[in-house]
């Protein structure tokens, strides 16, 4: 399994399950400075049409191209059916959010042969990996 530092090296694009168009929350934030620092970031919000500028998928299964990683931003009980979508849509890698933990998830990931990273903070690990990307 790769590291979370050689996830972010490696991913290029990262769906973000319950990105937030609301400036206050970790789900909106986190995401925007992915975005900020090169990675391609699609939300996936079915109640929202757009954030960022960018438009949102309502589910994995919309996605309009293949992802590196899914991060989600959904509370414990739900990563579970969200590890399941990434793996229907043959995503490589799922990350969950600091605070979000599952241990159910974390078992389906590893049958799935799938790289998992729990309870740590995409932007955090960036900032501390010094990663970016140049477009």
């Amino acid at each position: 399994m790769r590291s979370a530092a050689q996830l972010l090296a490696e991913a290029t694009t990262i769906a973000v399950v319950g990105a937030s168009r609301d400036p206050s929350k970790p789900a909106h934030s986190v995401p925007l400075q992915m975005l900020r620092h090169g990675w391609k970031i699609i939300p996936v919000n079915p109640f929202v049409d757009e954030i960022y500028g960018i438009p949102t998928v309502p589910t994995l299964a919309d996605l309009p191209t293949p992802v590196d990683i899914v991060n989600i931003f959904r509370p414990p009980a739900a990563a579970l059916e969200v590890v399941r979508e990434a793996i229907a849509v043959k995503a490589p890698a799922v990350w969950l959010q600091s605070g979000i933990t599952s241990a159910e998830a974390r078992r389906l990931a590893a049958e799935a042969g799938m790289d998992y990273v729990e309870d740590r903070c995409l932007a955090v690990e960036r900032a501390v990996a010094g990663l970016f990307k140049v477009s």
